[in-house]
């Protein structure tokens, strides 16, 4: 039987962020702390990926953290858990 933690790392996280907003920086070592591997875009060098995470969450702001398929908006520590532990 594996542990919880375990079986949250088989979901794939993304973050679309920016290098100097402090929310984007929280919410990666948030992520780092529970040891949770992400893919990690910067959304000022990679037009591309500004798009398509406008496209995912309608929004401009950052950080956006895609987990499992299912998008926030902002750093919501409780969501993150709970979209984890699904």
């Amino acid at each position: 039987m594996r542990k919880e933690e375990d079986a949250m790392t088989d979901k794939i996280v993304n973050i679309y962020s920016t290098q100097t907003w402090p929310w984007c920086h929280r919410a990666k070592e948030y992520l780092s702390r529970k040891n949770i591997p992400f893919n990690d875009f910067d959304v000022n060098k990679d037009r591309e990926k500004a798009s398509e995470m406008i496209k995912k969450s309608g929004q401009m702001g950052v950080p956006v953290i895609e987990i499992g398929g299912e998008i926030i908006v902002g750093f919501n520590q409780a969501k993150i858990d709970e979209l984890l532990a699904k």
